[in-house]
């Protein structure tokens, strides 16, 4: 997936709403953490470069561990939005689509370049990054499940079951490739087949007699 885009400020001319501000800032974070490092990322220098005061900056994050939260969750979410678009608004055959979910995701793993795993590491040990990783996995899923859903015949709810699968899979082979227990080639051709299967399977009826029970979140894991 391609690494978050910066827009152009708000033109300085006018005042910015606090939602322009907040986004500013994020921007100039970001910035911050490319050209700099994550470690270089704190609120008086963020108020610096930003050209505001530092209480501007305390108004929106109150710690420097809430700044790098926000930023976490803007940069997985904005990479995944803009992955979402480009995947459902452009004609694709089962066979591509396949192929550039599984390299795109994996390749995100392989990259601890960027600034996502820059800000995460900088997180490490976080209870807020525990919190935040649920949800970014959650916008995973439903990013599977827009990109997919026009190349199966399975319902939405089975669909959202076989992506909750998949993107768990996902993970698994991510962490082996980090653990250096994998190639890149090779996690990304265990991921194409997995995504391939569950896409061929569809929605057929389970032969053991079983009715489909709904998805429930939070469910007990044993």
């Amino acid at each position: 997936m391609k690494k978050t885009h910066i827009a152009e400020s708000a033109s300085p001319s006018r005042r910015l709403s606090k939602a322009e501000r907040r986004q500013q800032l994020l921007t100039t974070a970001l910035l911050i953490v490319r050209e700099e490092n994550a470690d270089r990322l704190t609120l008086g220098h963020l108020a610096e470069r930003a050209g505001v005061s530092k209480p501007v900056v305390y108004d929106h994050f109150a710690t420097r561990s809430a700044l790098l939260i926000e930023l976490y969750r803007w940069i997985d979410t904005e990479r995944v939005r803009t992955f979402t678009e480009a995947m459902t608004t452009s004609s694709r055959s089962t066979q591509e689509t396949i192929e550039t979910l599984a390299s795109a995701y994996i390749h995100c793993a392989a990259d601890k370049t960027d600034e996502f795993h820059s800000v995460g590491a900088a997180l490490a040990g976080s209870e807020e990054k525990v919190a935040v990783l649920q949800e970014l996995l959650d916008n995973c899923v439903a990013m599977f499940v827009s990109v997919l859903t026009p190349h199966v015949s399975m319902s939405h709810q089975a669909l959202l079951r076989c992506c909750i699968g998949l993107v768990g899979a996902g993970e698994a082979l991510s962490i082996a490739l980090v653990r250096e227990r994998l190639e890149e080639d090779e996690a990304v051709t265990a991921f194409r087949s997995l995504i391939w299967g569950a896409v061929q399977t569809g929605d057929k009826p389970a032969n053991d007699g079983m009715r489909d029970e709904p998805v429930r979140a939070g469910a007990d894991r044993r």
